[in-house]
Order: structure tokens, then sequence, then C-alpha cells
């Protein structure tokens, strides 16, 4: 393991001003995306998509890194080039998803393990060798009636420390995402005491696997309503809540740390990463790593047409640079209504 090496590549990841590009969406996941926007999910709709985002040189300016799906990571352009060298040519880092989906958490109904460690060793120097440069699995953690329980967070967290200290011995800089979803009817509260215990549980798991937190990328959800609740709070009490219980578990050493949109509005995500940025000064680096907020607007103008490219790239573009400037706290809503 090279720390000096993974810390740098950490750092580069939550660069302010940048975020990460989550394009990792499963083929069955960005099927429903595309089922939306009447484009067939063929293997070549699926690399033109993936390519018009790569290629929109004003939109890149603004992604320090992009998570791909493993079809993705092997592709080539239509003329040929590796998509991964069109990634790496903006300046970006690419990335690889490495886990491999959820499967039902024995005697915890209505709960998920992610799957993928086994022979996880073995496929991340072939990632490396293609250009990958940080991983991304993704734990979820449900709240219910009753849930989650100790089980579904003890077992989750010890996975996630396990799959981030074989990508270090790879020197691949792992992204830690345990997500506590916001599809329920709880309050802003209940989602705080969920990820605090989520998060601390977490750290103590990597504590135990030898993980170095220089070399590490935390990607949390963000203390926030879920979807039915009856009541939302507002963006300054989940900036306020979610910077609160970040300093309560996140160790200083951790470099920086890249929210997940989780289901929010495009703009709410931008705004909720911008007023906790205001929040400053703070140990780590705060970003985004955003797949729906930062892609919904593009595919929508997209809509599998070669001519609505040049579009869909400016729409791609001034959602990035918005985000960009969240994560600097420097966003302004008034600059949404000056969108290309």
């Amino acid at each position: 393991m090279n720390l000096a090496e993974l810390n740098k590549v950490a750092v580069a990841m939550t660069t302010p001003g940048k975020g990460i590009l989550a394009a990792d969406e499963s083929t069955g996941t960005i099927k429903k995306r595309f089922d939306g926007i009447n484009v067939e999910c063929t293997e070549d709709n699926r690399r033109d998509y993936r390519e018009m985002l790569f290629r929109s040189t004003e939109g890149m300016k603004h992604i320090a890194g992009v998570i791909l799906y493993d079809e993705t990571i092997w592709q080539k352009a239509k003329d040929g080039t590796p998509l991964v060298d069109i990634i790496k040519r903006s300046g970006s880092l690419p990335g690889i998803k490495v886990d491999e989906g959820t499967k039902p958490l024995p005697n915890c109904p209505g709960e998920v393990i992610t799957m993928g460690l086994d022979k996880l060793a073995d496929r991340l120097p072939k990632y490396y060798e293609q250009g990958a440069r940080f991983a991304k699995w993704r734990a979820v953690i449900d709240i219910g009636a009753g849930i989650p329980t100790y089980s579904a967070i003890h077992t989750n967290t010890h996975a996630l420390a396990r799959y981030a200290a074989l990508c270090q011995a790879a020197n691949i800089v792992p992204i830690v995402e345990p997500e506590v979803l916001m599809d329920g009817d709880h309050d802003i509260d209940r989602c705080f005491e969920v990820t605090q215990w989520a998060l601390k549980t977490q750290f103590e798991e990597l504590y135990h696997q030898r993980v170095a937190l220089e070399g590490i990328v935390l990607k949390p959800n963000m203390a926030i309503s879920g979807k039915k609740a009856a009541k939302r709070a507002g963006v300054e009490e989940v900036a306020e809540k979610t910077v609160k219980m970040l300093r309560n578990c996140v160790p200083g050493a951790v470099p920086g740390i890249a929210f997940l949109s989780g289901g929010q509005s495009d703009e709410e995500a931008t705004a909720h990463l911008d007023a906790m940025n205001k929040l400053g000064p703070l140990p780590w680096s705060l970003t985004f790593s955003y797949g729906r907020a930062l892609q919904h607007a593009p595919q929508k103008a997209w809509s599998g047409k070669s001519e609505n490219v040049a579009a869909a790239q400016r729409v791609f573009s001034h959602r990035a640079r918005m985000n960009g400037l969240a994560s600097m706290g420097q966003w302004k809503q008034d600059l949404e209504k000056k969108a290309a």
C-alpha cells in the first residue's frame, strides 16, 4: 500500500470546486432511466450517453472523478478511444463500482446485505491496470418499524471495511458509502440518530480492518427528512444537523466527504451542499458524488437523439458548475435562473 499516493488521489477527488460524477448505474437501473425518456437500453446507447457526458468539456471542469460500471470501464467511444482515456484527458480520475448489489439479510426481514467481497482481491488489480484509481461500494440501511437492526448495521459496515482494506492493498482509494435511505416517513431527527449510529460503527470497523483514513473518501447521506415525512426539514436545518452529525463521527484524518444525493431533487441537493459549506471552516472538504442529481436534466435533454447532444451537454455543464460552486459555499439560487 502506497499511502502517500492514496492520500493524493483522495485529496484530488474532493478538491473544492469539483465533485464526483456517479455514472455507475447497473444495466437494470439505467434501463429504468432510459424507459423514462423512451430510449432503448442497448449497449451502444448506454455508451453514447456516457460518452456524451465525458466529452462535455465545460461540465467535466467541475468533475474530479467518475464512478464507472463494469461494462463502461472496458468500453471504447464511437471513434475507438477508450472511455477511461476520455475521462483522464478531461483532468478527471476514473473509478469503478465493485459491489454486486444487495440480497436479503438472513433473519432480518426488510433488510439487505451488499454482495461482492468474494474474488474482489482478484478483480481490483485488473481495474487498476485499466485506469481505475478509486472504487465504490454501497451499503444500504433502511429506516422503518423495528429497523435498522444491530445485525444490519454491523454486517454492512463490516463488509464495507473489508472492501476498503482490499482496495487500499491494491492501491485503489475506497469510497466508503453506508447509505441510510430517505424513502420512509421518518423525520430528520430519526435520520440523524440512525446515520450517526451507522457512521460511528463504520469508523470502528475501519479501525479494526486497519484501514488508513488518510486514503479513503466517505460518501454518506445527509441528515434529511424521509420523502414521505409529514413535514420536511428546511435547507438550514439539514445543513446544521448534517454538519453536527459529521463532526460527531468523522475523524479529521479523512481528507474529504462526498455526499450522495439519495433521491433529492437537483436543486435541493445543491442548496444543501452549499449551506453546509457556508458553515465552515470544517475539518474535511465537503463535496458531491451525485448520480441522478447531475444526470436527470441532461438525460431528458438528450432523449437518445444525436442532434440533442450539444444541448444536453450544456444542461450537464450547468448542473456540474452549480454543484462545484456549492462545494465552495458560493452557490446562489438566482444562478439557477441563468440555466443553459
